[in-house]
């Protein structure tokens, strides 16, 4: 048994998404802000049973507080003209979690609760955890009550006090659900038919409705077949006091329970360890001794205390039939772990040729360490915990509990905190292997372990299998009344093109790019663009609203950025492509870009992506316009950049200059600038002897063309970052062209979201004829 996926409907950011769940390990990556907070708390909120009501109003997606507010005002009409209260209508906007679990036909006895028919063979299984009225009618009456007397003070008020009417509640239905919601609302959890499941659509779900005349379980159905636990993104760590019963696992958000390791011990001790519960022979013997120091220490007290009891004595108390005084100790097992020092951690230190070891206390040792430590220990609670470990396994027999349940769900938020980038990773390599670490569990089939991580560290999801993935896109406001997210499946993004999977795989784990967080991506040809387009949005004013962007910056080729098409379409992410015009001949031969000379591109991506021309002529003239594409289903865009001709002067006559790389193009749009200050390597020797001794144009493009096919190009990019005046060196205009689009795009992106813009450009235009 396994959980197959979950599907969020109405539950804040998450308006309708299905989440498809790994067999082991699933990651939740995605952009700060796009939900991956919002399907933890979902799982917390729906599946883990806690004494309280822990939903609010904030929980229900914003775009449905209006119709919640439609439907109040349209009971509240209905009251004023005496008619009856219409028809409450909660269905369409109430915050749901369906469970799509895969069980095997010898399985139907864990799961008979939730078989939707007596056919049943084997398969999908579905169940709805769904936040509803208890009492549609009772939540009508106390609201139309509670308006009706908040009308009539508003009206006294309003004859003695003026316009009062902002202060008085409720002011809507959303208003008195903000109060009254946790004490008219609960869980309830209803049967699902899957022949109605259906395809997620790039991430958005259309969950089936439920018929008319559905009846709730009653009992949570998924009791005793899944054990979820949770570790929550704050864990105290650094806190100079502490509170929370040791008991107390913590699991909601917002829990104060420590995370202290004593405090975890503490209640190891008191589920797996406690010599009180069920003394074995050895836990007797414990026991004993303690009995012994007990009596010993009640002994040295009353000695201790002698002297004083006898001046209370002087003053007539006790008397004959008064009861004596009596001081007597109570120590328990546990009492050794209930100190701040119960956990210490060894040093050992020279002291002249001996070995000395000192001890330091829990808060002495690195956050980063208290935080692996702490969760690894929870992880292996849990896990002992469900294997009925110890005390733990005589006290289920006592109660006919000795079922393990089937499914252990183990949710953990950002384990990255206060980690370094090694530890993360081994962390997330061993966290499942310590929950599978038990002679019944290893590689067996019926007592499944999916994990569910949400993260901002790319280097856990590096270490991941990319079919774990699950990628959260922010959905910008336009395409809905508030801002959204949508869930994305990167298993199946290649569908069957294996190499292509492969390459993107190994270049993002090889990289460590982050691609995954960032607000947009920019794909550079080589090196010397890598090197210095970040240099360029450092220095040039116009550019530098760029550098308040996440914006991840990938070094690919043209040859290969093709290759991510189908993930940068599926992230819905937007994309600059600065890429080289790479000219060639008939034969593939590279070659000087030349008109009316029949040469094609090299570049695949030019070729088969964006804007999908092989013609060298047509791409140097193709209008700016067509360098873009937009995808209006997703709302986002790509772009290419790529060498354009330029106007340059040079000896003194202005020609038509057609580059091929971005060196070459860097040199020609910085003719002035190289002609005294070029770097002193091996390339930009060569490109200083070639400006200083060509006669023309033409003979300077076949030296820079010679001089750049014996590389050095990255050399030569570093040395330019220790020019004396940054500003002066001008981005080619193929480059600044790009940089603004983007820009522009952020803008309009950050603006369908609902965020503060970056800092504009200056002039989103393409300039035109730009002279050098």
């Amino acid at each position: 048994m396994h959980i197959e996926c979950i599907e969020i409907a109405n539950f804040r950011k998450l308006k309708s998404v299905r989440i498809e769940f790994s067999g082991e390990t699933t990651v939740f990556v995605g952009a700060n802000n796009s939900g991956k907070t919002s399907a933890m708390r979902a799982l917390q909120y729906f599946l883990i049973e806690k004494g309280r009501n822990p939903f609010s109003l904030d929980d229900f997606t914003l775009s449905n507080w209006p119709k919640i507010d439609e439907m109040g005002a349209a009971w509240e009409r209905a009251n004023t003209e005496d008619q009856p209260l219409p028809e409450p209508d909660w269905a369409p906007i109430l915050p749901f979690l369906d469970v799509w679990l895969h069980a095997d036909k010898e399985e139907a006895h864990l799961v008979q609760k939730i078989i939707p028919t007596l056919d049943w063979d084997g398969g999908r299984l579905g169940v709805r955890f769904r936040l509803q009225p208890k009492d549609e009618s009772k939540l009508q009456k106390a609201y139309v009550v509670a308006r009706a007397q908040s009308h009539s003070l508003e009206t006294t008020k309003k004859r003695t006090e003026g316009d009062l009417s902002d202060l008085l509640w409720p002011l809507s239905l959303t208003d008195f659900l903000k109060r009254r919601l946790s004490d008219l609302f609960s869980i309830e959890a209803y049967i699902l038919d899957p022949a109605k499941f259906s395809k997620a659509d790039r991430g958005e779900s259309q969950p089936q409705p439920l018929p008319d005349n559905a009846e709730p379980i009653g009992s949570n159905p998924l009791k005793g077949l899944i054990q979820i636990d949770e570790i929550g993104a704050q864990r105290g760590f650094g806190q100079t006091t502490e509170s929370g019963d040791p008991d107390d696992d913590g699991t909601l958000a917002g829990s104060s329970s420590s995370r202290r390791m004593s405090h975890q011990l503490q209640r190891y001790w008191n589920r797996h360890l406690d010599p009180l519960k069920h003394s074995s022979e050895q836990d007797i013997r414990a026991l004993a001794a303690i009995k012994t120091a007990q009596e010993t220490f009640d002994e040295k007290l009353m000695n201790g205390f002698s002297a004083a009891i006898q001046e209370v004595e002087k003053m007539g108390y006790p008397g004959i039939t008064d009861p004596k005084l009596k001081i007597s100790t109570r120590i328990k097992p546990v009492d050794g772990l209930n100190h701040p020092t119960a956990v210490q951690y060894a040093v050992t230190t020279q002291d002249d040729g001996n070995t000395v070891e000192l001890s330091l206390p829990e808060d002495s040792n690195g956050l980063g360490y208290q935080n692996l430590i702490s969760m690894i220990f929870r992880l292996m609670s849990f896990r002992d915990a469900r294997m009925r470990v110890g005390k733990a396994n005589i006290q289920s027999e006592e109660e006919s509990d000795v079922h393990i349940p089937p499914l252990h769900l183990v949710l953990i938020e950002e384990p990255e905190a206060h980690l370094h980038t090694q530890v993360q990773q081994v962390f997330i390599r061993q966290a499942y292997k310590f929950l599978r670490s038990h002679s019944e569990l290893g590689q067996s089939e019926e007592l499944k372990t999916q994990v569910i991580v949400s993260t901002h560290s790319s280097h856990i999801a590096h270490e991941c299998e990319f079919d774990d993935l699950r990628y959260f896109r922010r959905l910008p406001i336009d395409a809905a009344s508030v801002p959204l997210s949508c869930v994305i499946n990167l298993s199946n993004i290649f569908g069957a093109e294996d190499e292509t999977k492969r390459f993107v795989t190994r270049y993002i784990k090889v990289t460590h790019c982050d691609l995954l967080f960032a607000d947009a991506a920019v794909f550079v040809e080589g090196p010397a663009e890598r090197i210095l387009i970040p240099f360029f949005v450092e220095h040039q004013p116009e550019l530098n609203a760029l550098q308040q962007c996440y914006i991840s910056w990938l070094e690919i080729g043209g040859s290969h950025a093709h290759r991510f098409k189908d993930l940068v379409e599926h992230l819905g992410l937007t994309t600059l492509i600065i890429t080289d015009l790479d000219a060639s001949n008939t034969d593939r031969a590279k070659e000087i870009p030349r008109r009316d000379s029949s040469l094609k591109t090299r570049n695949y991506t030019l070729k088969s992506w964006c804007p999908g021309v092989e013609e060298l002529d047509v791409l140097l003239d193709l209008d700016e316009k067509l360098k873009s594409k937009k995808y209006e289903s997703q709302h986002f865009s790509i772009r290419v950049a790529y060498q354009r001709p330029v106007s340059v002067e040079f000896k003194g006559k202005r020609e038509e200059a057609l580059c091929n790389t971005f060196e070459d193009a860097l040199i020609m749009e910085n003719l002035k600038l190289f002609q005294n200050h070029l770097p002193s390597n091996s390339l930009g020797e060569k490109f200083k002897t070639a400006i200083d001794t060509s006669s023309d144009l033409e003979a300077l493009r076949n030296q820079i063309f010679q001089a750049l096919e014996a590389g050095g190009k990255a050399e030569f990019a570093l040395d330019l970052l220790y020019i004396s005046e940054p500003i002066k060196l001008q981005p080619p205009s193929y480059i600044r062209e790009g940089l603004r689009w983007l820009i522009k795009q952020l803008n309009n992106q950050q603006e369908s979201l609902g965020v503060v813009n970056p800092k504009p450009a200056e002039d989103t235009k393409p300039q035109k004829g730009h002279d050098h």
